[in-house]
């Protein structure tokens, strides 16, 4: 009984009908957990089944979030390359088409953002076997010991069947990551494509993209393996390649049989086409800047025809055949930090690429030459000193450094380096976190710097060989006062690595410690100097050899210490000489 009489039927069945909606909601919450947690299950065992064992570097693949971050994942704009880009898929389609399609170019032309839009394109379509972007001065990007593992393991991500081939091939051969380049091919890739051909297990057409290869130390042995793809008659696999066409990978061309590759010489294609595509390429661009500019600085507002149709062709016509030129002017038209207005930074580009000069020389001296204006020859050869050492670093460095390590490497403080960098912008990736390395947006400008025939004309001329004594030197330096017994103060001797847990080895570790480890060798090496007695090398060695080796192994790269010794012997000198840094 309520208080205003007997409940009524409709009352009844409305509580009725909530309880029966609370039930079901219920249900389906149960339900819902039951289905999420079986496909929870699904993928954990479909990840399970497809899971293989190899080291692999995957900042590598064209989409890594790494390549994202750091300023390299540009794609061709829409109405750019569209010949090419419709060659390119003919060529791959062709099931009597020629195994490699070989883009080649001097720096600059675009290869990388080609090769990336083109990588996008085949996955979008899940015919991407994989994909390797080689990055000079990137660790593992930089050299061929993880390429085939890396691709082995896309190869199986893209088409999982193939699986349990390819495990197999990594329990008959132990240690087959270390193998030889042609045996690593040989067991993890076309072994198992085999294999799973002659089982009857339908496989996808599927093109591998491998983007700039004459940034891979040894490049021409890589390509050497990937034309054996051609063997693999029954399945169709294409390999789309790009490089600058450096004579030890043209050498290496001239052995591949012509019926098996395709060329492409990217600065040959037709003028008026390249210029149409970067005069789209800067038409987009600067609209972007000016749209920017003006919603920041509304007065005075750029004109809603800035640049100009004849400043853009300008432009475009000093460009040909760089992209790499548009990229960089756009970058430094639209760069804040100069006080930011894009037609003043707009005339300066022009001023400059109006002179004679080379590419290289067009693209980037309008951005150096702002570092000097109005600067004192004294001050100029002062800006210039701390600019080979920091810039100069930077781009010679086998693997980039974020801020704070390059202080400590080359002890100077962070501030000094943030100086330094704050208006270079427009050619190296500076991230706001300090802790993220700074990087090289384009390789061409390291070859700018260390030009040899910039030597005594350029305020920014960066002397390689005493660059890397430089760096080498202070590696020693660090890893003299740094490194000692039971550097993680481990309690029990002859602990395993994988027993140290990953917070003391990044406390005891960090990424200069790290680097410095790894690549002092390779500073010794390319400063053309040799070890003599009593020099610093041959005293830390003396004094820190097992310390050094004990660092790589917590590193996991002990592996790597059989080559570092064969190369510090082949630099030991029979004579003996004046005690110095290096002889």
């Amino acid at each position: 009984m309520s208080a205003f009489g007997p409940t009524s039927p409709l009352a009844e069945t409305r509580h009725k009908l909530q309880t029966a909606v609370r039930s079901y909601q219920d249900f389906l919450i149960v339900l819902n957990l039951a289905e999420s947690t079986r496909i929870e299950r699904s993928v954990k065992a479909l990840e399970a089944q497809i899971k293989i064992d190899l080291p692999r570097i995957e900042a590598a693949a064209y989409d890594s979030h790494a390549d994202e971050h750091d300023g390299h994942a540009a794609m061709c704009h829409s109405d750019t390359r569209q010949d090419l880009l419709r060659q390119i898929t003919e060529w791959a389609q062709d099931p009597s088409g020629k195994c490699i399609f070989w883009l080649n170019g001097m720096a600059g032309t675009g290869k990388s953002t080609i090769a990336r839009t083109v990588a996008q394109a085949f996955d979008e379509k899940g015919q991407l076997g994989g994909s390797f972007f080689f990055r000079r001065g990137e660790g593992g990007r930089g050299n061929p010991s993880r390429f085939f593992t890396t691709i082995a393991v896309q190869l199986v991500r893209r088409v999982p069947t193939l699986a349990p081939y390819v495990r197999g091939a990594i329990e008959s051969e132990t240690g087959i990551s270390e193998k030889s380049l042609n045996k690593q091919f040989e067991k993890l890739i076309f072994v198992p494509l085999s294999q799973a051909i002659n089982a009857s297990i339908p496989i996808p057409m599927l093109v591998i993209v491998v983007d700039a290869l004459d940034e891979c130390e040894r490049g021409e042995t890589i390509l050497s393996v990937l034309s054996e793809t051609g063997r693999l008659q029954s399945i169709h696999v294409r390999i789309f390649l790009t490089s600058r066409p450096e004579f030890s990978i043209r050498r290496k061309f001239k052995n591949v049989p012509v019926d098996a590759h395709q060329d492409v010489i990217l600065q040959d294609i037709d003028q008026d086409t390249i210029n149409r595509d970067i005069s789209v390429y800067l038409k987009d661009e600067l609209a972007r800047i000016r749209k920017d500019y003006n919603a920041e600085c509304p007065d005075p507002e750029l004109p809603s025809d800035w640049p100009g149709n004849e400043k853009i062709q300008a432009l475009a016509k000093m460009a040909v055949p760089l992209f790499i030129f548009a990229a960089t002017l756009c970058r430094f038209v639209g760069d804040a930090t100069w006080g930011w207005n894009p037609d003043v930074q707009l005339a300066r580009v022009l001023n400059q690429t109006s002179s004679e000069g080379s590419n290289l020389d067009r693209t980037y001296l309008p951005v150096l030459q702002q570092l000097v204006v109005g600067l004192t020859d004294s001050k100029k050869e002062k800006l210039a000193l701390e600019f080979r050492k920091i810039i100069g670093t930077i781009v010679i460095l086998e693997d980039h450094l974020p801020v704070s390590s390059l202080a400590s490497l080359l002890d100077i403080s962070k501030t000094d380096i943030d100086s330094r960098l704050r208006f270079l912008h427009s050619v190296l990736n500076i991230p706001s976190d300090q802790e993220l390395p700074v990087r090289l947006l384009h390789l061409s400008f390291r070859d700018f710097l260390v030009d040899p025939e910039k030597r005594g004309k350029s305020w920014f001329w960066v002397d390689e060989p005493k660059t890397h004594e430089m760096i080498g030197t202070r590696c020693l330096e660090v890893m003299s006062c740094y490194l000692r017994k039971n550097l993680c103060d481990l309690k029990t001797p002859g602990a395993l690595r994988n027993e140290v847990d990953k917070e003391t080895l990044h406390d005891c570790l960090p990424p200069y410690i790290r680097y410095t480890c790894r690549y002092w060798v390779h500073h010794l090496e390319h400063s053309k100097r040799r070890i003599c007695d009593q020099d610093a090398v041959h005293v830390f060695l003396h004094r820190h050899f097992l310390h050094w080796l004990e660092a790589l192994s917590l590193m996991g790269k002990i592996s790597e210490s059989i080559a570092l010794i064969d190369t510090l012997q082949l630099l030991t000198k029979v004579s003996t000489c004046a005690p110095n840094i290096m002889c």
